[in-house]
């Protein structure tokens, strides 16, 4: 049967001799995976259209697990997510987030379109740390790991101070801490911005201008999160916190006094 359906490249995987198959993430048949072949050839046809991340328009028959493309057009590229090296970091861990992340039965239009709108906010230049964070709420929400933070996990309070428990099931309040004596303490304005990640369409997202110490504390919040209720060993993961924390060094002493650096006037 024919097929012609939306889709984001979300994996690709070399297959036989110079072909490839693709995973799309289309926002009416879930994941599809997708025979390209002769992708991997100089002069393919079609060796564009699966490129990761490409958003497009395909065509493709499929009668078992596997569609074999038929035909296809490129919608949007994202050719500057594959070229940037941090722009390719993010958004490689935005489509494994995806891939595996997320089970067949949840992956529908929202997450098609919240995706789609990730990747726009990185090829714009907004701030990646920020729409990476607010993208894995949105992860989050999709797998059933929602995250309570306008009450207490253990006993419904409302208006106290919270810390942030990933093994409790969001906020803590004093009452009920000892559930969890490694419980983040997180700033109010921490807290402030989870919750807007966990109400925001992504489409909606604007320019978010944060603070080194924040963008730590929302990451250091999400990755204790994720790690506990999804517990995927992701290999965009492991280059992306080496990323970060590479980015946070050079921040840091970039910050620092220089001993050889004369001492302004007061």
């Amino acid at each position: 049967m024919l097929y012609r359906m939306e889709g984001i490249v979300i994996r690709g995987t070399d297959y036989g001799e110079g072909n490839k198959i693709i995973t799309i993430l289309t926002p009416s048949h879930g994941k599809q995976g997708i025979v390209v072949k002769g992708a991997r050839k100089p002069k393919s046809r079609y060796s564009s259209l699966a490129q990761p991340f490409t958003h497009g328009d395909f065509s493709f028959y499929k009668s078992g697990q596997l569609g074999t493309l038929n035909s296809g057009e490129i919608i949007e590229s994202y050719r500057a997510l594959r070229e940037g090296l941090e722009e390719a970091a993010y958004a490689a861990y935005a489509a494994e987030l995806c891939d595996r992340g997320v089970g067949e039965e949840d992956a529908g239009g929202f997450l098609f379109h919240q995706l789609k709108a990730c990747f726009d906010a990185l090829a714009e230049g907004k701030d990646p740390q920020i729409v990476i964070r607010a993208f894995e709420m949105k992860i989050a929400g999709i797998a059933g790991y929602a995250p309570l933070l306008d009450e207490c996990a253990g006993c419904g309070r409302t208006g106290v101070p919270f810390r942030f428990s990933p093994g409790a099931g969001g906020a803590l309040c004093p009452y009920c801490r000892g559930k969890d004596p490694y419980a983040l303490d997180l700033s109010e304005t921490a807290w402030k911005l989870l919750r807007l990640f966990a109400g925001l369409d992504l489409r909606r997202l604007g320019q978010i201008n944060v603070k080194d110490a924040l963008k730590n504390e929302l990451r250091l919040a999400m990755r204790k999160w994720m790690d506990h209720h999804l517990g995927l060993k992701l290999k965009s993961q492991h280059f992306l916190d080496q990323w970060e924390r590479l980015a946070e060094r050079i921040d840091s002493d970039m910050r620092a006094p220089r001993a050889d650096r004369p001492a302004e006037p007061e």
